[in-house]
This record gives C-alpha cells, structure tokens and sequence, in this order.
C-alpha cells in the first residue's frame, strides 16, 4: 500500500521537475510578448555548420506558445522560423542539396523563400509591414541581416526542439548555386 505522504512527495517532485524544464518554452519581455528572435541571419560560410549541426537546439514556435490573441505578429515571426529550420532541415540532410557545396547554396534560397513567404503574410494583414518587407531586392535581406539577435545560429544550452511537421513548399534550385 502506498503512503500518502510518499504519494505526496512523489507530486512535488514531479510539478517541480517540470516547471523547471525547458521544454520548447517560449519567454516573455516587460510587455508579455514573446520573446521570438527574429529576423533569422543569412545563412553564411561562417554560420553553416551551427545552422546544420545546432538545429535541434534552436526554438520552434507551436501554436500553444502565443496568446489567443493579439500575437499575430510574434506569431507570424514564429511561423517564419519554424518554416526556416523545416527547409534548413532538407538542405542539410542531403535530401535536396545533393553535393556538399551545394548546402550553403540552398540554406541561402531557403531563407530568402522563407523571408519572402514571412512578407507575403505581413501584407496580408491590416497592420503594417515589417520595415525589410517594405523594400525590395538585395536592400531588403540586407534589412533582414542587419538586425540579428542570434547571428551564429547557436543553440539554447538545455534545450531541445520539439518536434514538427516538415513544411512543404521550398523548392532548390540547384542552377541557381
């Protein structure tokens, strides 16, 4: 037979480990808005190793980790993300970028076609734009490289991605390399 205060025990121990875990936990600033580090940065020769190698360890954005309301923006910026590290995924894998000086190649259109997609939506709400949408061409993903919270993709120390659904439409263009 079980005690009641074994049982008891066994309940905080079991409450305490989990709201001390870092579970794909979103944090929040002064204003209780989530803290979601966007822009992403270009990927780079310098950078490409961590964006391949760190991806599990960067943040995913689910739709639970946003307020009901009034984080649309924060959560199109999560969207952008997650869709990012989906793409990043299939560059590195070796699923789409057969060679492997072709990796850096398609990371680099992922990003642009995940920043382009990000701008489209943008658009399609009642609010303003994100300044870097409003521009065009290379003036706008220098708009998008210039203001990085985490320029060298590196991972959040404890942390671990939870897992999510591939997301379709990123098509590499290996002429374009």
């Amino acid at each position: 037979m079980i005690s009641i205060g074994g049982l008891t025990g066994f309940w905080i121990i079991a409450l305490l480990t989990l709201h001390g875990a870092d579970v794909a936990e979103t944090h929040r600033n002064s204003l209780n808005e989530p803290d979601v580090p966007f822009p992403p940065a270009r990927p780079t020769a310098q950078n490409l190793a961590a964006i391949c190698y760190y991806s599990q360890g960067r943040p995913r954005y689910l739709a639970s980790f946003f307020l009901k309301s009034g984080a649309s923006f924060f959560r199109r910026c999560g969207d952008a993300i997650n869709r990012l590290e989906s793409w990043y995924s299939l560059c590195c894998s070796g699923q789409v970028a057969v060679q492997s000086y072709q990796i850096l190649c398609c990371t680099q259109q992922a990003w642009k076609q995940a920043l382009s997609q990000f701008c489209m939506e943008e658009y399609a709400t009642m609010t303003l734009p994100y300044e870097c949408c409003a521009k065009t061409g290379e003036v706008r993903w220098k708009c998008f490289d210039s203001q990085l919270p985490n320029p060298n993709y590196e991972p959040i120390p404890g942390y671990t991605a939870p897992l999510v659904p591939q997301e379709p439409g990123f098509i590499f263009n290996a002429n374009a390399c």
